[in-house]
């Protein structure tokens, strides 16, 4: 196994270990502290289970106030500290240290107030995705990112990971739905970004810290945006003879203007899966699957159904069923969404990948990742949002055998190489995490990676919270200051400078 370098252990830490259960313990009581070998083991890994730590201590703090103290201390003490959410994370970015605590934030499960004047609903970041939408369902309405892990991923992690799901096509990921957090920083102080109100004045702070891994503070609350469920919502199986074709549909269906409620695309090793699990009623005698939903007044899904099966005629589809009824239509996602375990009924192991293209490109990546199947001698099952070009290609390897793992993971490595030269990024919704970490500099250059370290500086000047991941390579914020100057000449010389 290929294990990822992560940053050395403070041996100073290590050797206090004892006093420092101590002292966390007076801060959060009764049994917010798990310092035992066998009880830690439910947290040594997220959803990359193949890398695997036991952290220093775990501490499960139950208010804002033990969150702000515990931070507090570790800023005072020099000790490194990584935010867990559900540990659902597929990127490694819940991954602990040794010399870590591992702050976990399930305690957090608290919805704490339902605002449909504004449409808002106030959450603690431990309630889980679905449960957002469970309360509020009866007056309508719902939380519109839904990740697979829906049932059991935190919105706190989803923040942190800037998570997605099958309708995000249309109603856009955790960064569009989000309106407001409170989060502390490393040194315990608590702060407040955004609100009930649709913007705020001043830098998008509450922009940056969508999707920044855990890495700048952690969240304690959530304030999102709820919507109203659509009058109308139903979903198509569109079968076709290739994938190719089927990627081309989707290209050709949001160059059309209609932008569906969701648009997901499988393979025939993927379908086969998730019917042989499910039952969803999917077509056993085609090559790709898309699944496209539309929704909004009747007479406007019935005018973009006929529509996109026009669209789908013309690039070759074999079959097109609309679902009649709500549980028709659930059922059909209900494949979807169990894709992944249904993969995993089929193979020992499977590597689950992330990047995002442009929809232009699928078919192309599509026949890369063929050729680098070959390359590599491993299967792949593809499972993605085709219709904002993210992929979840599904790396099928066993562990046991020797050299597999490694091999599954160059693949995953070729597959992103391969999602950025055609102009695409490393991530869509998993986030960088360990994964990701030493592929950075496939899509950043140097300057880059260095500019993004100064906002990590200017949160964390320390470098505590979640060390090791995101950045191949960390510099002490001091060394970030510094002018390089080579052969006597300024980098950007035609800058002005004061």
């Amino acid at each position: 196994m290929t294990t990822p370098k992560m940053p050395e252990p403070v041996g100073d830490v290590l050797k206090r270990r004892a006093e420092i259960v101590a002292d966390l313990r007076d801060i959060v009581p009764g049994e917010g502290v798990v310092d035992t070998t066998n009880e830690m083991r439910a947290f040594e890994t997220d959803g990359l289970t193949a890398y695997r730590q036991l952290p220093l201590v775990v501490v499960l703090p139950q208010t804002v106030r033990e969150v702000s103290k515990v931070l507090k201390y570790c800023h005072g003490n020099g000790i490194r500290v990584v935010p867990r959410g559900s540990g659902t994370s597929l990127s490694g970015g819940a991954l602990p240290l040794e010399d870590a605590v591992l702050l976990v934030m399930s305690r957090f499960n608290r919805v704490l107030d339902i605002d449909y004047g504004n449409r808002v609903a106030v959450v603690q970041p431990g309630v889980t995705n679905l449960g957002i939408t469970n309360a509020v369902a009866e007056r309508g309405f719902y939380y519109a990112p839904d990740p697979s892990s829906q049932i059991a991923c935190s919105i706190g992690g989803n923040v942190a990971e800037n998570a997605g799901g099958v309708h995000c096509l249309k109603y856009g990921l955790t960064t569009n739905n989000v309106l407001g957090i409170e989060m502390v920083l490393i040194d315990g102080e608590v702060i407040r970004l955004g609100g009930r109100h649709l913007d705020s004045p001043g830098y998008d702070i509450l922009g940056l810290m969508t999707g920044s891994e855990g890495l700048l503070g952690v969240v304690t609350e959530v304030t999102v945006r709820i919507l109203q469920k659509p009058e109308t919502a139903r979903a198509m199986l569109v079968g076709f003879p290739s994938s190719e074709a089927a990627g081309q549909c989707v290209a050709d269906i949001i160059g059309a203007g209609i932008i569906p409620g969701g648009i997901e695309m499988m393979d025939r090793l993927a379908i086969r899966a998730a019917e042989d699990f499910v039952h969803a009623g999917y077509p056993l005698d085609v090559e790709a699957l898309l699944i496209v939903e539309l929704d909004g007044p009747e007479a406007e899904v019935d005018h973009l159904i006929g529509e996109v099966e026009r669209i789908a005629g013309n690039n070759g589809a074999t079959m097109s069923r609309v679902s009649q009824s709500e549980e028709e239509r659930q059922t059909f996602w209900a494949g979807r969404k169990a894709a992944f375990p249904a993969v995993g009924r089929i193979s020992p192991d499977y590597y689950c990948m992330d990047g995002t293209i442009p929809r232009r490109k699928l078919p192309q990546v599509l026949s890369g990742m063929r050729e680098l199947s070959e390359k590599h001698g491993l299967t792949v099952a593809n499972v993605f949002h085709a219709g904002d070009g993210n992929l979840h290609p599904l790396i099928l390897y066993d562990a046991n055998k020797p050299g597999e793992l490694e091999r599954a993971e160059e693949f995953g490595n070729d597959i992103l190489r391969l999602c950025v030269e055609v102009g695409g990024v490393l991530t869509g919704e998993h986030g960088v995490g360990v994964e990701k970490r030493d592929l950075m500099p496939a899509m950043f250059n140097k300057q880059d990676l260095d500019q993004q370290i100064r906002v990590k500086c200017a949160f964390d000047s320390q470098h505590l919270l979640n060390p090791g991941k995101m950045f191949p390579e960390l510099h002490r914020c001091a060394e970030m200051g510094r002018m390089h100057i080579s052969r006597g000449q300024m980098p950007f010389p035609d800058i002005p400078r004061f």
